[in-house]
């Protein structure tokens, strides 16, 4: 069985002071593992790697491998290259567009929550916030402008962020080209 490239996505690290990993232990870490291609992007907890394991293991292995290094696990989500390719190339029109006025987030999805599920729950403020499903994704925007006033802080307070973790729209497309250039 060959290799897949995949984007690890880490939610809970280096935030605060807490749960603290330089992207050296973290890449260090998953090499150890036996994942290969290891690189990292910015010190938030991107991780580029491959792997012949079964994807549906992935999150878990990296939360076990994580979790003696750290004070608490961090969620971890994993999307492979294609499905990279897939948020970024399937992003709503709107939400690209929106490029000088509007901050502009993902919010990426652990299994089993859905993005019908994670619209019941994000709120949106009218005229500062909107959102669209995607492919294990939320896309949502605000207005920069208005950012005090969104919604998007709320869903910290959710049950269902526990299986969330957040990106930004440079950052999501970062790591789509950190995979195009990997192999």
């Amino acid at each position: 069985m060959g290799s897949t490239r995949y984007a690890a996505l880490l939610r809970g690290i280096n935030v605060g002071g807490r749960n603290k990993i330089t992207m050296a232990d973290l890449r260090a870490a998953f090499s150890e593992a036996g994942f290969g291609g290891v690189s990292t992007y910015i010190q938030s907890g991107n991780v580029a790697f491959e792997s012949g394991r079964r994807r549906a293991s992935l999150e878990s292995d990296i939360e076990t491998l994580l979790a003696d290094r750290l004070q608490s696990p961090p969620v971890v989500v994993v999307r492979s290259h294609a499905e990279m390719r897939a948020i970024v190339e399937e992003a709503p029109a709107d939400f690209v567009a929106r490029t000088v006025d509007h901050h502009r987030d993902v919010v990426f999805l652990k299994q089993p929550l859905t993005a019908d599920r994670a619209l019941e729950v994000i709120q949106v403020r009218d005229g500062v916030d909107e959102v669209w499903p995607g492919p294990g994704v939320v896309y949502f925007t605000r207005v920069s402008a208005e950012r005090t006033r969104s919604m998007m802080n709320r869903i910290v307070g959710k049950p269902e962020y526990r299986l969330m973790t957040i990106r930004n729209w440079a950052t999501t497309s970062q790591m789509l080209s950190i995979l195009d250039g990997m192999g």
